[in-house]
């Protein structure tokens, strides 16, 4: 979840410099020539149903093609600190989602945890619409339209960490990247060709194609590697709690590298996303 934040707020300036639906096939497809060893299935894994295959597709479209769509059109009209406030509201969506899908318990401590993480949307409000542009991103900013496309990559995130649980019973996690991964290069694919042709690869500089790779490696290998394997160990409800680590590293980029401005109401917001995190994770005592 921190890598996310980061390569949330590092994709500014790279929806600056592509196309958002460009970007997005670039990642997919960058990503597939590093993964090709990961479709294997594992010898103890068994045959794919139609069930699974179906749920593959939908982590894919919901998790991956509509969740770096609204993301990245999202954070390109708001600011990295705001969108990062927005995905505070992950865990309580997770919760609900995996209670009411998947059955889970929730706890006490995952409920105030859950509190905690949501708080952070009212603080938002708090804070003036302008404390957290940089001055040379306001002219093209708005903020209204980016926080809701932001609000529904969020929507999105939950359903890829309550699929992936029910996924992780069934498929291996590199096996699970590898092919969420293809499905998203496929979806892509027609506005990527429609937008490359008329696009001129040459005027993008190195230090950006640079960044490009690290966010496709990220976003599509590491990220859903980590996150997949987690979930083999963790209630979804209990894993949603560490998306609150989303928005602490977005901001973090957001102020130390993009320039970025962190009003006391989004400080706070941080502080109690913190204080979620640990309410979540304090061992319990054995019975």
């Amino acid at each position: 979840m921190s890598l996310v934040g980061g390569y949330v707020a590092l994709s500014k300036p790279l929806v600056a410099a592509f196309p958002v639906l460009l970007l997005a096939w670039l990642r997919f497809g960058i990503a597939a020539l590093a993964m090709p060893h990961w479709l294997k299935p594992a010898p103890d894994e068994p045959p794919m149903t139609g069930h699974t295959r179906w749920l593959v597709f939908l982590e894919s479209f919901l998790g991956n093609f509509l969740f770096s769509i609204c993301m990245l059109f999202g954070v390109s009209l708001t600011s990295a600190v705001s969108a990062g406030v927005i995905m505070a509201s992950i865990p309580a969506c997770v919760a609900v989602a995996s209670w009411l899908f998947l059955r889970e318990r929730i706890t006490v401590r995952i409920g105030m945890a859950i509190a905690c993480a949501a708080l952070g949307i009212g603080l938002l409000a708090l804070s003036p619409a302008h404390a957290s542009a940089s001055p040379g991103a306001m002219k093209s900013s708005i903020p209204w339209l980016g926080n809701l496309l932001v609000f529904c990559a969020v929507l999105c995130e939950t359903a890829y960490a309550v699929i992936g649980k029910s996924l992780t019973g069934r498929l291996g996690p590199k096996r699970i990247a590898s092919l969420i991964n293809l499905w998203g290069f496929v979806l892509s694919m027609p506005f990527g060709i429609w937008f490359a042709l008329q696009f001129d690869f040459t005027a993008v500089r190195f230090g950006t194609w640079a960044l490009l790779v690290a966010y496709a490696l990220a976003a599509s290998i590491w990220t859903v590697w980590l996150w997949m394997t987690g979930l083999r160990h963790v209630p979804a409800a209990q894993a949603g709690v560490f998306a609150v680590l989303l928005p602490v590293s977005a901001a973090l980029v957001g102020v130390l590298v993009l320039g970025e401005n962190l009003s006391s109401p989004q400080l706070l917001a941080f502080v109690i996303a913190l204080v979620g995190v640990v309410l979540a994770t304090w061992p319990g005592r054995r019975t």
